[in-house]
């Protein structure tokens, strides 16, 4: 690990003022970690791994990375060696994901339907192995992407939370690099050359989130600082800036 001076305020400082504003790690904790092979996966792993290991939370807590095999030929002996490599063992959780969405159902949008059964297979596999939270590598461009997409094809203002507690699963769902930009997440990931596997998904790349990441994209070249404002108008907003339907 190539411990720079400014990692602290790049990677760790905001992602322990995420873990600590809104609760996601308790002392002790058994975290199980969705790693998709994907470089967002990969790279929280490693900063979750980091901040355990330097106590920067100051309490201990245990993480199992798990991973999905949907049915693809993925070559995850990559993501096998790395987790070793800092000491863990990789859980390879094998699916029929692929199968079913695309060849069973033949999905025309098959993105809802992959999510859905991808959620269901980690949270089940987290619950036999005694974790009591979920940590997923979405990002703050992940959580303003979502909150576009909920706008302009749902008329929804909103985006997915930090943390979620799932009640049919007794499960949290944690993201703990929300306040860290994609960018920094690419630049980690290439500095440390962690391992990212290719995606085999027909869909990868085609969906309406490409298009309202470009979005996001064009706003920050005249608003360098939507991201930011976006973190600021989630955690201070409230339901009264909205409008009220009358009651007559």
């Amino acid at each position: 690990m190539a411990f720079k001076k400014k990692d602290n305020q790049r990677f760790y400082n905001p992602m322990r003022r995420a873990i600590l504003n809104h609760g996601m790690i308790k002392a002790g904790d058994r975290i199980a970690v969705g790693m998709s092979g994907g470089k967002d996966s990969t790279a929280l792993f490693y900063l979750l791994d980091t901040i355990r290991r330097q106590q920067r939370l100051g309490f201990d807590f245990e993480l199992v990375p798990i991973c999905l095999d949907m049915g693809f030929e993925m070559e995850l002996a990559p993501l096998q060696a790395f987790v070793a490599e800092l000491g863990y063992q990789l859980e390879v959780v094998p699916t029929d994901i692929a199968k079913i969405v695309f060849d069973i159902r033949a999905e025309r949008s098959p993105c809802s339907l992959c999510a859905k059964m991808r959620r269901g297979y980690l949270y089940a596999r987290a619950k036999e192995l005694n974790c009591q939270s979920v940590a997923l590598g979405h990002h703050l461009d992940d959580a303003i992407e979502t909150y576009f997409m909920n706008f302009l094809f749902h008329g929804k203002m909103n985006s997915f939370e930090p943390i979620s507690y799932l009640s049919k699963t007794e499960l949290h769902l944690i993201r703990p690099l929300i306040y860290i930009e994609e960018k920094e997440i690419k630049s980690i990931v290439k500095r440390e050359e962690l391992p990212v596997i290719f995606n085999p998904c027909p869909v990868d790349k085609k969906t309406k989130r490409e298009e309202i990441k470009k979005f996001v994209e064009n706003i920050a070249v005249d608003y360098s600082d939507v991201r930011q404002k976006f973190i600021m108008g989630m955690e201070q907003g409230t339901a009264e800036d909205f409008w009220q339907k009358s009651l007559q």
